[in-house]
């Protein structure tokens, strides 16, 4: 037993407390102990590092380093075997369990529920394979204002190539991507395979493929975004896009009148929010434009309005009845059904799904 531990003195051998070990060194160095030096450490005779000397029983010998150290490493292998037993054991056990799923052959990586991708490099590179395989629809919302031309060349040659393929393309942006000429001549380019509405504000950038994978971003400044494969989250997304796009207003078709005269459907949107307490940079973010035009268009407001100050300029929204969401349309324009097939076809495609989710900037009004 020399070496392993004990109920009373769990220590062993190889770990010895420090009166134990006092009182066997000494009996190292002198060859035996007096019986009574042992008393206040029984652990030394438990662990049999001390035993009677034959030749008088009043005294004490050690046992030999080089014995009580082959002890030690006979039961250190001991416990090694065991060890070994027990990983072995487990590997059989796994590899039957695995048995019980016959030949059928993994899922492949990209089936994944949720995947994080780290970096503009990844990201585009998930969204180039993903439309490389679409074979039926792709859904965008498209957040921010005005849309860079050089940014809707880039993704003009890879949505033609879907179109080819049948695929048809619905993006939502809000109002303000109406004022940029660039987007007028995509869609000219991209023909009937494609549509476009817009709204006074839209939820984040959304992609999503063939109703199996969609992009959103993970971070604010979306130098991260998430890959989303899981039927349930896709499909919650995909109603989402769904119910925004009943009640967007086709980018080929003029927005309705506010029905107050003076005032225009940016700044009623723009007298909505400030009514909800949001700050000028929030309104501006919201609606995609910058924070010079969110504040050029409050003093206008303010001006239509006779109000002196930003607390007038609350009350007079509230008494004009500007502080409730605009009406984009009225019920009998919107279409019944958001399927694709319902929807009518208009000649006012959406810019490329190509474009990185996580854009370095989300261009705006200036």
């Amino acid at each position: 037993m020399a070496g392993h531990a004990t109920e009373e003195h769990p220590h062993g051998a190889d770990r010895l407390c420090a009166a134990g070990d006092r009182v066997y060194s000494r009996a190292v160095r002198r060859g035996r102990v007096p019986r009574a030096d042992a008393d206040a450490v029984p652990c030394l005779v438990e662990l049999a590092l001390l035993h009677p000397d034959p030749d008088d029983m009043g005294w004490l010998v050690p046992t030999s380093p080089q014995e009580v150290m082959t002890r030690l490493l006979r039961g250190v292998h001991a416990e090694v075997s065991a060890s070994q037993a027990r990983v072995g054991a487990a590997v059989d056990a796994v590899e039957w369990y695995a048995g019980l799923g016959g030949s059928r052959a993994p899922k492949p990586a990209e089936s994944t529920a949720i995947r994080v991708l780290d970096g503009l490099a990844r990201i585009r590179a998930a969204i180039d394979e993903a439309t490389d395989r679409c074979t039926t629809e792709v859904l965008t919302v498209q957040p921010g204002g005005i849309r860079r031309e050089d940014e809707l060349r880039e993704g003009l040659h890879r949505a033609q190539a879907m179109c080819r393929r049948g695929v048809r393309m619905r993006d939502l942006y809000t109002h303000v991507a109406r004022h940029g000429q660039g987007l007028h001549n995509y869609m000219e380019l991209m023909g009937e395979a494609a549509e476009a509405r817009t709204l006074d504000e839209v939820v984040e950038r959304l992609i999503v493929f063939d109703r199996a994978v969609a992009f959103i971003p993970a971070n604010t400044d979306r130098t991260m975004a998430l890959e989303i494969r899981h039927p349930a989250l896709v499909e919650y997304l995909v109603t989402v896009f769904e119910r925004l796009w009943r009640l967007g207003i086709p980018l080929a078709a003029p927005l309705p009148a506010t029905g107050i005269a003076g005032i225009t459907h940016r700044e009623r949107s723009i007298a909505a929010l400030l009514a909800e307490g949001h700050q000028d940079a929030v309104v501006a973010e919201r609606l995609g434009i910058s924070v010079r035009t969110c504040r050029a268009h409050i003093a206008r407001l303010s001006e239509r309005l006779g109000a002196a100050s930003r607390t007038q300029l609350g009350v007079r929204i509230a008494e004009a009845g500007l502080d409730g969401p605009p009406r984009s349309a009225a019920p009998d324009d919107l279409p019944r059904s958001a399927a694709p097939e319902d929807l009518p076809a208009l000649p006012s495609p959406a810019p490329a799904p190509t474009v990185p989710l996580p854009a370095p900037e989300s261009p705006t009004v200036r």
